[in-house]
C-alpha cells in the first residue's frame, strides 16, 4: 500500500463535509481552501510534491503544472497527525451538493473526472491531467480538453453539485447524459459527443445542441445538478446581474422589492 489508509465520516445532506480521522504519522492532501477544521495535534504544510514521494525539483514543478491545468492549486496542502493519538480533521464543499467517497483500488487505480471535482484524498493518491481524446469531446463535452486523472490505491473524496448516482456500464452498453452531468468516470469507458438528432429536437428541446454518450465497460458517476446551470438559473432571476426578478406575481411582491432595496 503506497497511500495511508484513512478514516472518515460524512456530515450533512446537500452541504456535506467530510471528517477524517488520521493514526499518529499518517497524512491527508486537500486542495487549497478545503479545510474547515483540524484538531490539536495535526500540523499543516504546503508544498509541491502532494504524493510524499519525494523527487527532483523539476518533477515536483512539472506536477504542480498540470494541477493548474486540471483547475486546483499550485501547490497542495498536507495535513499530517504529528501526535501520539487519533485525530481529526474536516474539509467541507465549496457549493451545495454530495461528497463522494471512492476507494481507487475498487476502481482500477484510476479515475477521470471533471475539473475541480477533487477535494482530499489520502498521502500518496496523485493528482495529474488528462486530455479528452476527442476534439468534439474537448470544444462540446462541457468539461473542456483537460480533466483531472486520480491514480493510487487510496480513499480519494470527490464533490459535485446536486445528488450523485453510481452506475456500472457492460461491455457495448450506451448511455447518453447531458454535456454537464458526467463527474467521473473509468479509463474504460469510452467518452464521445453526439448532436442531439433532429433541428426541431435540438433547437426547441431545451436540451442543448450535444450531449455525451458513454460507451462501457466501466463504472460512472453523474450529478443531477451541474453547478454551471444553477449559477445560470441564479443570474436570470437576479435584477443587478440583468435579469428578471421572479415572484409569486402579486402587488406585494412588487412593494417587497421596493421596500428592501431589490427595486
Amino acid at each position: 500500500m503506497r497511500a495511508d489508509e484513512i478514516d472518515y465520516r460524512l456530515i450533512g445532506d446537500d452541504l456535506q463535509g467530510v471528517i477524517i480521522t488520521l493514526d499518529p504519522g499518517e497524512a491527508v492532501v486537500a486542495e487549497a481552501g478545503a479545510m474547515m477544521y483540524m484538531q490539536d495535534g495535526i500540523r499543516m504544510a504546503t508544498t509541491l510534491d502532494q504524493t510524499g514521494r519525494g523527487g527532483g525539483l523539476f518533477d515536483k514543478l512539472m506536477s504542480a503544472g498540470k494541477r493548474v491545468l486540471s483547475g486546483d492549486s499550485f501547490f497542495v496542502t498536507f495535513f499530517m497527525n504529528e501526535s501520539t493519538r487519533r485525530r481529526d480533521v474536516a474539509f467541507a464543499s465549496p457549493y451545495p451538493g454530495k461528497i463522494q467517497p471512492l476507494d481507487l483500488r475498487d476502481w482500477g487505480g484510476t479515475i477521470i473526472a471533471q475539473k475541480d471535482s477533487f477535494l482530499c484524498g489520502a498521502r500518496g493518491v496523485d493528482v495529474t491531467i488528462a486530455f479528452s481524446r476527442r476534439i468534439g469531446a474537448g470544444f462540446f463535452g462541457g468539461e473542456g480538453f483537460i480533466l483531472q486523472k486520480l491514480l493510487g490505491d487510496g480513499l480519494v473524496f470527490l464533490h459535485a453539485s446536486g445528488t450523485l448516482l453510481e452506475m456500472e456500464l457492460a461491455v457495448g452498453e450506451q448511455l447518453r447524459v447531458d454535456t454537464g452531468c458526467l463527474v467521473a468516470m473509468q479509463p474504460s469507458v469510452n467518452y464521445d459527443i453526439q448532436m442531439v438528432p433532429g433541428i426541431k429536437t435540438a433547437l426547441f428541446g431545451g436540451e442543448g445542441l450535444f450531449f455525451v454518450q458513454l460507451t462501457g465497460p466501466g463504472k460512472v458517476i453523474l450529478q443531477t445538478l451541474p453547478f454551471s446551470r444553477l449559477a445560470d438559473r441564479i443570474i436570470a432571476a437576479a435584477p443587478r446581474a440583468g435579469g428578471a426578478r421572479r415572484e409569486e406575481g402579486s402587488v406585494l411582491g412588487v412593494i417587497g422589492g421596493m421596500l428592501d432595496g431589490d427595486r
